[in-house]
């Protein structure tokens, strides 16, 4: 039974590499369960105390870059807090309709148009769209490396 949760926690630590690129697919955080899965099934003995947190802890980055990240730099690049929630919902909905493409543009073309509303400036909607959808390609970027890095400790932590 031990081999058996072992080999679905690492699943889940290389499906939650899988999850960081794939919308819907909650990678930082399948990540953590297998983590969590494998410490239970041995009695919360194997990895130790100190390899548990560092895993945590670099999940739990890993899931605020993936869920904060566009907004975050949405914000840096001057778009408004009205703005920046508005973009969340309209990616949302297009990444529905049209997958990751339309969660890139949804977001950016509703920075540009709510700040351009807003300003009467092309240039600073502009500003705050690009960072919005650099923000966005950035945070997708973070969690997969995050996320590698997780199984890559894990792996030393539990074989090596």
């Amino acid at each position: 039974m031990s081999e058996l949760l072992t080999l679905l926690a690492l699943a889940m630590l290389v499906g939650g590499i899988a999850g960081s690129v794939l919308p819907l697919l909650p990678g930082a955080l399948l990540s953590l369960t297998g983590v969590y899965l494998y410490w239970w099934s041995t009695g919360f003995t194997d990895p130790g105390m100190l390899w548990v947190f560092v895993l945590t802890t670099i999940g739990l980055t890993a899931f605020i870059a993936d869920y904060f990240g566009g907004a975050i730099t949405a914000r840096a690049g001057g778009a408004s807090l009205f703005t920046t929630g508005l973009a969340v919902v309209v990616g949302f909905v297009l990444l529905f309709v049209t997958g990751p493409i339309g969660l890139l543009i949804g977001i950016g073309g509703t920075v540009f148009l709510a700040e351009y509303y807003r300003h009467r400036d092309a240039k600073t909607g502009g500003k705050a769209a690009l960072y919005a959808t650099v923000g966005v390609i950035a945070s997708t970027v973070a969690q997969v490396l995050l996320t590698v890095c997780m199984l890559v400790m894990f792996v030393i932590a539990v074989f090596v």
